[in-house]
């Protein structure tokens, strides 16, 4: 953003595996401030994942909401509140409701959602893993690969929690909400994703009121690891649009 504007504080909300945003995928955001946190285990409902958001954000009066993926619904649900502070929001990979439309596909998500042991680790996660590749993901900053997916997942995420997400994800819906969102949003979008498919952001595209989309060529969904300085600068880009906001004259719309 613009030096003379005052920077507000970047908040970075993690994607299904609930890790925090890692040093290396912050650190092209430079002396901007920021913070990141770990998402609870065992929850199965968006709401209350947007509460844990809300509290982390309480002290500030003056935040962006950046969300990865499952963090972007995340995002998404807390933005409807209209909470006091919230100067923009950039959605990556998200959705407004669960994008898998097919009944054979959910049912298949809650078979591998109640996986435990050498079932979830051999199984589950290959399979999500391998749902989660792009093309493109060995060409970034940060070569990819589904096996790094893999691995971010057995260090980060318990069988239960995955579960529980994989509920979550089933149940949301704020399509109907999406009105509700009154700042400016950058829709962020790879080229390739087949998880969560194109559709998902013409929804936000079409429901919010000031949201724009920007598709980053050769990335997949896990641009975030794979090309984080290209998609630091896209939200930069976005940033740098945002009008200049006086925090103590600002008034918030409010619930």
């Amino acid at each position: 953003m613009s030096t003379t504007a005052k920077t507000p504080t970047l908040v970075f909300v993690p994607c299904f595996s609930g890790a925090p945003w890692s040093a290396e995928q912050l650190a092209p955001y430079g002396e901007a401030p920021r913070r990141t946190l770990r998402l609870p285990e065992g929850v199965d409902d968006i709401e209350r994942y947007a509460d844990h958001v809300e509290n982390a954000v309480a002290d500030l009066d003056d935040y962006v909401l950046v969300g990865d993926s499952f963090g972007a619904n995340i995002a998404l649900a807390l933005a409807t509140r209209r909470p006091r502070g919230l100067r923009a929001l950039v959605l990556s990979g998200g959705f407004a409701a669960n994008p898998v439309d097919s009944t054979a596909w959910k049912a298949l998500m809650r078979a591998i959602g109640s996986a435990r042991g050498p079932l979830y680790r051999q199984l589950t996660l290959r399979a999500h893993a391998h749902r989660l590749a792009s093309p493109f993901d060995g060409e970034g900053q940060v070569p990819w690969s589904e096996a790094r997916s893999r691995e971010l997942f057995l260090v980060n995420t318990p069988a239960g929690s995955f579960g529980a997400r994989l509920r979550a994800v089933l149940t949301a819906d704020y399509v109907g909400a999406l009105g509700r969102v009154q700042v400016p949003t950058l829709l962020l979008s790879p080229s390739h994703d087949v998880l969560i498919g194109e559709d998902a952001a013409k929804v936000m595209l079409a429901g919010i009121p000031d949201a724009r989309e920007v598709v980053l060529p050769r990335t997949g969904h896990m641009f975030r690891f794979s090309h984080p300085a290209t998609y630091a600068a896209a939200v930069d880009d976005f940033l740098d649009t945002l009008p200049t906001i006086d925090p103590t004259t600002r008034k918030d719309a409010g619930a």
